[in-house]
């Protein structure tokens, strides 16, 4: 790789890390200013002040904010996620497994939702300005406008309550058989798909019709390729840098986004995970998780800038 394409992934990378900090610091900011006590929240309402102030002393509450901050930011680099208060378990630990869920609940929504946003957006391209086109267009335009929570509780409804197709509440477990297991992800799953998959199709549109207005566009139609061919070895190639970034941006969204979906479906991931701790106020779980969170989508951004820098032409073979 030429220098120049060193230099700006180094940049993008060091970019990813100075905000993964700074992310940190406002997570743990946020976290302190939540309402209410947590010793109290731990002991309950009928703990004598000695015994808060024991408590507070044995946390390190009474501790210097920035003391605390970056008490918890050592521990986090050295793979230490703090101990949850409610439940004094490992954090680590818990979230191991449901890490794992979310991400196969996410890795099986981008499976059917990227390659079919991708083959709608060339149908779309391909008709455009004709019926196919305006249909998958006001599909997708209708999906947009409708928000996730009210996506799964249709879902819900009809292929759970209804018609009984599929269960509405997603149970998996450690050695579930591999079907079962899908067929317990199928509706949140869809409520993924559903909600990422009209923003990359209609991306993917636009980036390829951009590339349409080129002269070599008009070179190929000259030459008498067929529409499709011109679409998909002409257009396409050089529109996949911004694909790339939008379906990035997509699996990040995946992944940081399902909080949503999680809870409706009661789903054994991250985002029921932290819901349950931010009612308790388990101020280290929320913490861990958000930093996850955090770290997920940063990493898939900054993934998605380096990727569109490798597949920009004029920085690969610049003159």
């Amino acid at each position: 790789m030429s220098s120049p394409i060193v230099k700006l992934i180094a940049q993008r990378v060091a970019l990813g890390i100075l905000l993964l900090f700074a992310v940190s610091v406002l997570i743990f900011a946020g976290t302190q200013i939540l309402p209410g006590d947590v010793a109290q929240s731990i002991l309950g309402q009928s703990a004598t002040p000695v015994s808060l102030a024991n408590l507070r002393e044995e946390m390190g509450l009474n501790d210097p904010a920035y003391v605390r901050y970056f008490r918890w930011l050592f521990g986090i680099l050295q793979g230490d996620l703090g101990t949850a208060l409610t439940s004094k378990l490992d954090i680590a630990t818990s979230i191991k497994g449901r890490l794992w869920n979310t991400l196969f609940l996410a890795f099986w929504a981008a499976v059917v939702s990227i390659p079919l946003a991708i083959i709608l957006g060339l149908l779309a391209v391909r008709y455009r300005n004709g019926p196919v086109d305006k249909l998958i267009s006001g599909l997708a335009l209708a999906s947009t406008s409708v928000p996730e929570f009210f996506i799964g509780y249709l879902l819900v409804y009809f292929f759970a309550v209804k018609f009984q197709i599929f269960p509405g509440i997603s149970t998996v477990y450690e050695g579930m058989p591999f079907l079962e297991k899908m067929k317990a992800i199928a509706l949140p799953a869809t409520a993924l798909t559903l909600v990422v998959l009209a923003h990359m199709m209609r991306m993917t549109r636009a980036a390829i019709l951009n590339v349409m207005q080129s002269a070599y566009i008009e070179t190929a139609e000259l030459k008498g390729l067929t529409a499709f061919e011109i679409i998909w070895k002409h257009a396409f190639p050089n529109a996949i840098a911004p694909i790339i970034n939008v379906v990035m941006i997509n699996l990040a969204f995946l992944v940081v986004g399902v909080v949503v979906v999680e809870v409706i479906f009661v789903y054994p991931g991250m985002g029921q995970y932290l819901v349950d701790h931010v009612a308790k106020r388990d101020v280290p779980v929320v913490q861990a998780v958000g930093l996850i969170f955090a770290a997920v989508y940063i990493f898939l951004n900054v993934v998605a800038d380096v990727a569109s820098i490798l597949a920009n032409p004029r920085l690969r073979h610049p003159k």
